[in-house]
């Protein structure tokens, strides 16, 4: 039985990751690094038009070539979402070698995290994961909810944020403001309009 999962949410920004392979299974992969603010190359002989785009903008490196194990050097993380599981194979096994975490795509036990199908509501995210054994079952999932939470809601924690900073501000560490704070977080506080 494979080991539990422990779930984070990283920060990126700022961080050199590689994205092996530049084809349609590539792009949503880049655009979500990209989103995080990280550094991405790419490294692929050919690209899409999307990732040819984005690295004449300079939004990324394109290494117009194969794979070379030196590519990891200094890096992050990896994702090895090439055509060839024989690549992807060899970067895992790379990756795994230097330190360097990986995710093959659609490659499970060739992986050591997973892309969570994500929820976005503002700063608050709700990633699901199925730990790689259903894709499509954690997009369902994502899909439901997106239909339930209101896109509002971003706006919401961002006013939960900058009440929560003045309450930890002006109160001291106490079982009252533990209290105030999950009523912010129940809505409670905001709704009374109560001030600390």
């Amino acid at each position: 039985m494979p080991a539990p999962l422990f779930p984070a949410f990283i920060k990126l920004a700022d961080r050199a990751c590689l994205v092996v392979g530049a084809g349609e299974v590539a792009r949503s992969k880049v655009e979500s690094l990209l989103n995080a603010g990280a550094l991405v190359t790419v490294v692929a002989p050919l690209a899409i038009s999307n990732i040819e785009n984005l690295a004449r903008s300079r939004t990324l490196v394109w290494l117009k070539r194969e794979f070379q194990i030196d590519d990891l050097n200094g890096l992050f993380l990896v994702i090895a979402a090439t055509s060839s599981s024989a690549v992807n194979r060899a970067v895992f096994l790379e990756a795994q070698r230097r330190g360097v975490l990986c995710n093959s795509v659609d490659d499970p036990p060739n992986c050591d995290f997973y892309f969570p199908a994500v929820v976005r509501r503002g700063d608050l995210q709700i990633a699901v994961s199925t730990a790689g054994e259903s894709p499509a079952l954690a997009q369902r999932i994502r899909r439901e909810l997106e239909k339930d939470l209101d896109e509002e809601l971003g706006d919401w924690v961002r006013e939960i944020g900058s009440r929560r900073r003045e309450i930890i501000a002006t109160q001291p560490p106490s079982e009252e403001r533990k209290q105030l704070l999950h009523q912010l977080a129940c809505g409670n506080y905001l709704k009374s309009g109560a001030k600390s």
